[in-house]
């Protein structure tokens, strides 16, 4: 069914968004309702004015009239969603997105111009949040991997002061080491916040830093299990792209007695898996060359059988690693580093009995 130009002219005036003409002087021949309701003017207060009363300035609706001229934005005389400035009647700047044509007599002379705009405000609002969202995950990770090396060195140190301590008191160097433990437990609880809220909808203002949730890293003195004998030369590959971690929890390992080689990528890491034996291999999820789920298929083609176990500091899973190598047979991912270093022994035990899981 054709539109009457009466009943068009009613849809352009009746729409939601902004519809702006002017004649080929600029002054405003056409005004909607959406405009109205946007940008406070009633259609008399504009009708008749100059078209860059609605600018912030003269110069941006010179660029905007440019533009339209312009090959670049889809064509000469028309041009698809210029994003500029609307100043309505209080003043607010409104962002819009601007799709419009030249207009032209029958003579092909510039007759005027027609422009659709739309408020972008919720648009940019959700691309800006899904930036700081990215880079909130971003940042979790990169300061969990120190962390990880901080709790390591601390499960090390206590370890030292204990042996050289021998039948001495070594209780307050002991409650320091618990100190620096919590301290980390504070920054991890942070961080896992910082984590939920990127992962979110929406922001709350309440309980964004605080105990409610947070992670016990300490394991204090007299509760630490004894070394498990079944870890007495267990040979564990660890592979991790941050030397730190991979150092430190090779120390630990290796204290418990295991014989641990690492590499610094999942390439690396099959190479070594390709050149010797290993009970065990601990890899990181996101890796540089070859991940971990890519390293977890080739495990299972060249030695099927080879328990492997992921640890990540992301927590979620952004590229659906985890997800890809859970469907493919993995048993056992640990979670959100700093990984607590009984957990690990529980897990690397677990994993080589058969009886992994995930925590």
């Amino acid at each position: 069914m054709a539109l009457s130009k009466e009943r068009l002219e009613q849809l352009v005036a009746r729409s939601s968004d902004v519809v702006v003409a002017t004649d080929k002087g600029g002054t405003v021949a056409l005004y909607n309702d959406g405009a109205s309701k946007l940008l406070g003017y009633a259609a008399d207060e504009i009708m008749g004015a100059r078209v860059e009363r609605l600018y912030p300035s003269m110069e941006e609706a010179k660029r905007v009239m440019a533009c339209m001229r312009s090959p670049e934005y889809g064509g000469v005389g028309v041009a698809s969603s210029i994003q500029t400035t609307f100043v309505a009647n209080d003043g607010t700047q409104i962002p819009v997105a601007i799709t419009g044509t030249v207009l032209y007599d029958e003579n092909g002379a510039e007759d005027g111009t027609i422009g659709f705009a739309k408020d972008i405000r919720e648009i940019l609002e959700r691309e800006e949040l899904a930036t700081l969202g990215e880079v909130a995950i971003g940042l979790s990770h990169e300061i969990n991997n120190p962390l990880a090396v901080i709790l390591n060195q601390a499960e090390l140190l206590e370890r030292d002061v204990e042996r050289l301590a021998g039948d001495q008191d070594s209780s307050v160097e002991t409650e320091r080491i618990d100190a620096v433990r919590r301290e980390i437990g504070r920054i991890a609880s942070i961080l896992d916040r910082l984590t939920d809220m990127a992962e979110g909808d929406h922001y709350e203002t309440a309980d964004y830093i605080g105990p409610a949730k947070m992670i016990d890293l300490s394991a204090r003195r007299g509760e630490r299990p004894p070394a498990d004998p079944r870890l007495r030369g267990l040979r564990v590959l660890v592979a991790d792209d941050d030397l730190g971690i991979a150092h430190t929890m090779q120390e630990i390992l290796e204290a418990d007695g295991c014989v641990v080689t690492t590499a610094s990528d999942g390439r690396e890491a099959l190479e070594r898996i390709e050149a010797s034996e290993f009970d065990a291999v601990l890899t990181d999820v996101v890796m540089p060359n070859m991940d971990g789920h890519q390293l977890f298929l080739r495990c299972q083609e060249i030695r099927p059988g080879l328990p492997v176990l992921m640890m990540t500091a992301f927590h979620y899973d952004r590229d659906h690693i985890i997800k890809r190598s859970r469907v493919a047979g993995l048993k056992t991912v640990l979670f959100k580093k700093p990984v607590d270093a009984v957990k690990l022994r529980e897990a690397l035990l677990a994993a080589v009995a058969g009886d992994a899981k995930s925590d």
